[in-house]
């Protein structure tokens, strides 16, 4: 039996490696014509006709709608205004709101009062945390709440809720001390 030299051993290390190298790049040409397959084949698909497309979608026909209500009321309008310009208490619209009459008046709470005998001002915590001042001819609440007067324990407003027919009523309404 022989024993292998080390410059045997390198010399069929690098013979294996060229055979592995050249095995590995049989397939790989850059010259031109060498890939006759790949070519022919790319040809065919380039000559074969293009597959047919869809029809288009039928489109649906709708069917139109006339409205012919012309003469029926407004579905849409408030229906708690008055055209006729009847008599009696309505909101001004044309007042600007105050900031207290965003909060219902139920969510409002009386907390004090400043002052005394004929010149009290009225103290409400509001839902926003924040305390108010109210004297008479201010707005609370959410329904045109008019303060009609401040005392000690408690503040008197009147209301404009709608009646359902049109026209307005005058509610009274108050809030009272929170006594804690």
């Amino acid at each position: 039996m022989a024993i292998a030299t080390p410059a045997f051993a390198r010399g069929l290390s690098v013979f294996v490696l060229v055979l592995a190298a050249t095995g590995c790049g049989r397939g790989i040409s850059s010259q031109p014509g060498d890939a006759p397959n790949l070519e022919v084949w790319v040809e065919e698909v380039k000559q074969r006709p293009a597959p047919a497309l869809d029809p288009l979608p039928v489109m649906q026909q709708f069917e139109t709608f006339e409205y012919s209500a012309q003469g029926i009321r407004d579905p849409f309008s408030n229906a708690f205004t008055d055209d006729g310009g009847g008599s009696g208490p309505r909101p001004d619209s044309n007042r600007r709101k105050e900031v207290t009459e965003q909060f219902p008046l139920d969510s409002m709470s009386m907390v004090g009062t400043i002052g005394t005998g004929g010149r009290i001002v009225g103290l409400v915590l509001a839902p926003d945390k924040v305390t108010y001042r109210i004297t008479p001819g201010n707005y609370l609440g959410q329904n045109d709440g008019r303060v009609t007067s401040v005392n000690e324990n408690r503040i008197e407003l009147v209301e404009l809720v709608p009646d359902g027919a049109g026209g307005w009523l005058e509610r009274p309404a108050s809030l009272a001390l929170n006594e804690q």
